[in-house]
């Protein structure tokens, strides 16, 4: 290890690094309460959590510019077991998330340009696209990128994030591991966990011969622990949105979602997430709702358009509609309770076979359904989402099985969650405005 990279390490991204961004945090809340506590007409302030998720995003980042030559770097994607990589102690960075914050920050078609100029079809995500660009382009919202030293995902969210990262190890000449997920049709079946647990032990072997050291178990229960404890968080935070009225929207979890999928099995994680619980349950025992005078209320199926969070929050808060639970990041906290920490390798294969998009479109439907139920929902917009297909496959056919089996109604959306070339803001206006006037 080279002493100035050591030294830049721990003295830019460590001690000034984050004194800086604490500082940053500190007076861009001191500003919005100089602003007042009114919010708007429609909405109540966002939840004042959001400036601490930005320092803990912001503090990852900035430790990823100068991780290279300090720690073995590891690329993981949202849905693959980062816990035996944190328990090595690589660094670690999420191109899925990177991706999302260039959507979220208007960068993604810029990005998605020049990748499409190097001859990536505009048929694929816009995800891949965006980080590839990202790549050719050497730039980033976020500074430097640090280079991998093992890529490793999961096929158990698309077939594309497989080819996505087997294109990124290429061109930085990286070990690849993909964790291969049988789809399941019905529960995980004992041959199932089996095959997932073995892949998973060969990744540890892997993992341990770049690192050039061998894993601890007992770091790997104590990553899964810190996990579980801040997905069981994230998941009584979403349940508290079935008050009413709700406490907070879908908008506001898929703000502050970044810390359950980039830094789970952080204690500063748990930590920003009890004090977010807390703001939540404060609204509750005062009676105050995210939107002021909440109508009626909604389900987002799908990820979100993250370009144009803002605009939708408020074009349906001015029509007392609050959209308030979305299941794209109830999947971030509903397998919470499979995880085991006394058993790491076996309750991993497990959680790891589980997502969403890895079962059945029957299943999906029918969480859609319990939603329906226990959030007391008066209606869904299915996002039908040009890039994610996995999700967005059967969508009709689940929303007139809302419509004719539940009797609420249900509008299917068309849009892309990164990029805004294929969306239409007054298209979107004009459809939800006629889905409004169903249901107020």
């Amino acid at each position: 290890m080279k002493i100035g990279s050591f030294l830049a390490y721990h003295l830019k991204a460590g001690v000034i690094g984050k004194a800086a961004l604490r500082f940053e945090r500190l007076r861009s809340k001191w500003k919005a309460g100089r602003k007042g506590t009114a919010g708007n007409d429609s909405l109540v302030p966002p939840l004042a959590s959001r400036f601490r998720m930005k320092e803990l995003i912001s503090q990852q980042y900035l430790a990823g510019n100068y991780a290279n030559g300090v720690k073995k770097v590891a690329w993981v994607a949202s849905g693959a077991p980062v816990e035996i990589l944190q328990a090595l102690d690589y660094f670690v960075y999420f191109p899925d998330n990177h991706s999302a914050l260039c959507g979220a920050r208007r960068q993604a078609v810029e990005f998605a340009t020049e990748a499409e100029n190097a001859g990536y079809s505009r048929d694929i995500c816009s995800y891949p696209r965006t980080e590839i660009g990202a790549f050719l382009t050497g730039r980033s919202p976020v500074g430097r990128i640090p280079k991998p030293d093992l890529i490793v995902c999961s096929n158990n969210i698309c077939q594309t994030i497989l080819q996505w990262y087997q294109v990124m190890a290429a061109y930085h000449k990286a070990q690849f591991v993909n964790i291969d997920t049988p789809f399941l049709y019905e529960g995980p079946k004992d041959h199932q966990i089996e095959y997932v647990q073995k892949q998973l032990e060969d990744l540890i072997s892997i993992a341990e011969r770049i690192a050039g050291k061998s894993l601890k178990y007992a770091r790997l229960k104590e990553a899964l622990r810190l996990g579980k404890e801040a997905s069981e968080l994230w998941l009584a935070i979403l349940n508290r949105a079935q008050t009413k009225p709700s406490p907070l929207t879908a908008f506001d979890a898929f703000i502050n979602m970044g810390p359950i999928v980039a830094l789970r099995g952080q204690p500063e994680t748990i930590s920003f997430y009890r004090n977010m619980l807390k703001e939540v349950d404060e609204r509750i025992s005062k009676g105050v709702g995210a939107v002021k005078n909440e109508k009626a209320r909604l389900l987002w199926d799908n990820l979100p358009i993250w370009y144009r969070l803002s605009w939708l929050s408020q074009l349906l808060a001015e029509r007392g509609v609050n959209v308030v639970i979305s299941n794209y990041t109830y999947g971030w906290g509903e397998l919470a309770p499979l995880m085991d920490p006394l058993r790491p390798i076996e309750s991993m294969a497990r959680v790891y076979l589980m997502p969403y998009l890895n079962r059945s479109v029957q299943y999906k439907l029918q969480s859609m359904k319990n939603m329906v139920k226990d959030f007391d929902l008066d209606g869904v917009i299915l996002h039908s989402d040009r890039s994610c297909k996995p999700y967005s496959i059967g969508q009709i056919d689940q929303r007139n099985e809302l419509v004719n089996g539940l009797g609420i109604p249900a509008m299917l959306l068309e849009a892309d969650h990164n990029d805004s070339r294929v969306f239409s803001e007054q298209q979107t206006k004009n459809r939800l405005e006629a889905f409004v006037e169903m249901l107020c």
